[in-house]
């Protein structure tokens, strides 16, 4: 993959302080760069070319691969629940790379702090809307209900969403998010029985 002679590499010691968390990974930082000095990066070897790579090829995977394949002429009406799938599918990976391939970039620690909120927002995103269509199936035998639970359910990820990017630490990102766990957790449990009746009756048409 070191198609171009790249900079002389930096370790643990030498590199920034913001990109010192991770002392177990000694060697093959990039020096700070500019933006196109960060995009000539995917062509020499360093320790983050695995995740960008990683990453960026399962973007292209995903914007190939999830359009093509998605039923569109048997949603109707619920074609957002297509679009909402799609989004929560691409805003990972496309975060992702982003953070990683700019992450060395010369502006130092506020630009850091910016990629790192952007690639929390990818998974704030896939939380949120990769929620929704589930939640819209689960609602099957109850339609009335879908409209609160949408609302109720993206007003909760907006601010798990809040509380993840303002974290000032890992568990406390990870703790963010158990509001959106405990809320689909509940909701799940609350419809079961409504999905096992469903399995041998007919729902209410919506």
């Amino acid at each position: 993959m070191a198609f171009l002679a790249g900079p002389r590499l930096l370790d643990w010691a030498s590199s920034p302080p913001h990109l010192q968390f991770n002392k177990f990974v000694l060697t093959g930082y990039r020096p700070a760069s500019s933006g196109s000095g960060c995009l000539r990066s995917l062509f020499y070897l360093h320790n983050e070319l695995g995740n960008i790579y990683t990453h960026g090829l399962a973007l292209l995977g995903f914007l190939v691969l999830v359009p093509m394949t998605m039923p569109w002429g048997q949603l109707g009406k619920d074609g957002w629940l297509g679009g909402t799938h799609c989004v929560a599918c691409l805003a990972p990976p496309a975060g992702s790379v982003l953070y990683h391939l700019f992450m060395c970039h010369q502006g130092g620690s506020p630009v850091y702090a910016r990629l790192l909120a952007l690639d929390m927002c990818g998974v704030c995103l896939v939380n949120t809307l990769g929620a929704l269509p589930i939640i819209h199936c689960t609602l099957a035998c109850r339609p009335w209900l879908r409209p609160a639970a949408l609302v109720g359910y993206t007003v909760l990820s907006g601010v798990a969403g809040w509380r993840a990017l303002t974290a000032p630490s890992t568990s406390a990102r990870l703790r963010a998010f158990s509001w959106q766990a405990a809320a689909r957790l509940l909701l799940h449990a609350g419809v079961v029985p409504d999905l096992l009746w469903a399995a041998h009756h007919a729902c209410p048409v919506d």
